[in-house]
């Protein structure tokens, strides 16, 4: 949880200073969100309003002859940001403080928008961070300010090779590297043997129905585990409790997320065979759904599911035991009765509430539509999303396919549109269940999947 707030965590020290008005109640979880900066300034004003003098040709000369408005307006989509609804100016996924400075919040990656238009939770599948990042650098040598740490510390560990997915977990290990149990400052010498991948983010609307986090499920959910990524230097014990009644806010505002309504028409009597289909086939792993529903939160062996396990096998026993077992867990209470979860043999499934609107699909983002997960022998080896666009009669992004990545020598932020699933930990294997079905029942277990 919280990705994008764990990656700022990791790259720089700071602490947080309230905003007039922020409340820490569950109406307020939002609010704090917004409105409450927990860690120091990426960049200020003046560098976001000219990241359009590093862009490449012909966009460069483009947002060049264009009012500020409109470049801002470009900046946003360039780097997967949501306006704010009441500023355009500002993103939803940084608090801008009195003086300008723009600082990540956690909706850097659990606020995004589907068919262009943001839904709280969504996963953003088109945040650019590392691009934000390199290309802010670039600025601020242009404009002599000093660099943050996210500016130096990506230099020296990956955030994420394509857009839309960060290298979270690895982010969450290093930050734990450097704490006691009740984190208190440790100084431990940096790990040289992390293995870097990209993930995706959760829908933050599952948060009420799973009973644990992670993809592998290890971790007990709670509030005081969504504070991750306030792991920095100068945030001590004392930090944490100043701010737990802010996160127990937070964590009842992402509990009360109801998963977004497909707007779309839908054939009815294809979506009732679908939930027969469903029902035999998929409800053991992912549940059940309407009245009286249930959901298993059950782990599924790597060998049976197939997809990509670097991110299994990214952690070890110990790494998760020592997460579970610090002020995070409640030294180890959360986690009583589920400690087979700290070495886990595969990953968890998911819950379906809202699935047309999570798109990419797995846990590292590898597939763009439910059709490509129902038909695992045509997901594209690579392929690039539009922006905004939705696909509605293969239910996910809109997105163009490719065997193989364009040739010749892209510039980086052109690179991180396209997801190359022949990469290590993006592969799109795996998840093979649905070549048991007939193409009719495809068809409709996709109608059916409209409706959760």
């Amino acid at each position: 949880m919280l990705v994008a707030g764990m990656v700022a965590a990791l790259v720089f020290g700071g602490v947080g200073t309230a905003a007039p008005g922020a409340v820490a109640t569950p109406d307020g979880g939002l609010e704090l969100l917004l409105a409450k900066a927990y860690l120091p300034a990426d960049f200020d004003q003046e560098v976001f309003d000219e990241l359009w003098t590093v862009w490449e040709e012909p966009l460069k000369s483009q947002a060049g002859r264009a009012p500020i408005e409109e470049r801002r307006r470009m900046a946003m989509e360039r780097y997967g940001l949501v306006p704010h609804p009441a500023d355009p100016s500002r993103s939803m996924q940084y608090v801008r403080d009195a003086d300008g400075r723009w600082i990540m919040n956690c909706l850097a990656c659990h606020q995004g928008q589907v068919r262009g238009e943001p839904i709280h939770g969504v996963p953003n599948s088109t945040y650019a961070l590392e691009t934000l990042t390199e290309e802010v650098r670039l600025v601020k040598i242009n404009q002599r300010k000093a660099f943050s740490h996210m500016d130096v510390g990506s230099l020296l560990l990956p955030l994420g090779t394509t857009n839309g997915t960060t290298n979270a977990v690895i982010f969450g290990v290093a930050l734990m590297r450097h704490r006691d149990p009740d984190l208190s400052i440790v100084q431990r010498p940096p790990r040289l043997d992390l293995v870097h991948h990209d993930m995706d983010a959760p829908a933050w609307w599952h948060y009420r129905r799973r009973r644990t986090l992670y993809a592998d499920g290890f971790a007990p959910k709670g509030h005081r585990m969504l504070m991750q990524f306030l792991l920095v230097k100068e945030n001590g014990p004392d930090r944490f409790h100043e701010w737990e009644d802010d996160f127990r806010a937070i964590e009842e505002w992402i509990a009360a997320l109801e998963p977004p309504r497909w707007t779309g028409p839908v054939n009815r009597e294809r979506a009732d065979r679908g939930a027969e289909v469903f029902a035999d086939h998929c409800g053991a792993c992912h549940g059940t759904y309407g009245p009286g529903g249930s959901y298993p939160d059950r782990v599924i062996p790597i060998a049976e599911i197939g997809t990509d396990r670097v991110r299994l096998d990214s952690l070890t026993a110990k790494e998760r035991g020592e997460l579970n077992a610090s002020w995070f867990g409640h030294f180890g209470d959360d986690a009583k009765g589920m400690h087979d979860r700290e070495a886990p043999t595969g990953y968890v499934a998911p819950p379906l509430d809202g699935v047309w609107a999570s798109a990419p699909y797995f846990h590292n983002g590898s597939v763009p539509t439910l059709w490509h997960v129902l038909h695992p022998g045509e997901r594209p080896a690579v392929w690039r999303r539009t922006p905004t666009g939705y696909d509605d009669a293969r239910v996910g992004l809109e997105v163009e396919e490719r065997a193989a990545m364009p040739p010749g020598r892209l510039v980086p932020a052109d690179r991180r549109q396209f997801f190359d699933t022949r990469k290590p930990g993006k592969s799109a294997a795996g998840h093979d269940f649905p070549d048991a079905l007939t193409e009719d029942e495809k068809t409709a277990v996709l109608e059916y999947l409209k409706t959760l």
